[in-house]
């Protein structure tokens, strides 16, 4: 009996382990604001001294602005407010992105590897979804049509997107639960790396020909250097 209760206690430990290390560091104190000016690199940010913290620290300004959706093809703007933006948030788990959409704009099929992101839509219409992981041999498309006012949450780490179906412009603001979420755009990691994924990998993994993929290489390689 003892034997079984120490493996449960063992087990537990581990879980409570991998929870903690699946997530943003816990604050030990008040805050940890971040050094912009470190001497050592540790995962997150090195403490500011709290003699030097202000209250600027924890503040930022220009959420009211609307993004540029005119300088990409996809027609969308979206503008962080993370631990880069706002030293304060170091330790705390949070961040916060406004997104604009021009008419037809689409945030493209992305996912924050190290956040849950809750989406609220302050103007207009949004067709808005998510895919599952592979589970068995399906992949599952969870989508909604959104207005203003409306709520999504997509899951950490899974592939989502948001499309602007209505005729004027669109905004939307989204918490996620990382000082620093991360970003994969999907067609920009698998098309635009550099070097570049060779095609003979590309074309097997999507069933089309070489030239197709380099046509798609060439593409984003236009893109990222506009």
């Amino acid at each position: 009996m003892a034997v079984k209760l120490l493996l449960v206690a063992v087990l537990l430990a581990l879980a409570s382990a991998h929870a903690v290390l699946a997530s943003d560091p816990s604050p030990l104190q008040d805050f940890c604001v971040a050094d912009d000016n470190p001497k050592v690199f540790v995962n997150g940010a090195v403490c500011k001294n709290m003699n030097d913290v202000t209250a600027d620290d924890f503040y930022t300004s220009g959420l009211d602005q609307p993004g540029n959706t005119n300088n990409n093809n996809v027609g969308s703007n979206v503008t962080a407010v993370n631990v880069n933006r706002i030293p304060g948030l170091n330790t705390l788990g949070i961040s916060l992105v406004r997104i604009d959409y021009a008419p037809n704009g689409l945030n493209p099929p992305h996912t924050h590897p190290r956040a849950t992101e809750i989406l609220v839509v302050l103007e207009g219409e949004l067709y808005v979804g998510f895919v599952t992981s592979n589970i068995g041999q399906t992949n599952r498309l969870f989508t909604k049509n959104l207005k203003k006012g409306d709520v999504f949450v997509f899951p950490e780490g899974l592939i989502h997107f948001q499309l602007n179906t209505g005729k004027h412009n669109a905004v939307a603001l989204a918490g996620l639960s990382s000082q620093n979420p991360g970003v994969i755009t999907i067609a920009k990691a698998v098309f635009g790396s550099t070097p570049p994924i060779s095609d003979d990998v590309l074309a097997k993994a999507f069933q089309v020909d070489k030239r197709l993929v380099d046509w798609l290489q060439a593409q984003q390689w236009t893109d990222n250097n506009n």
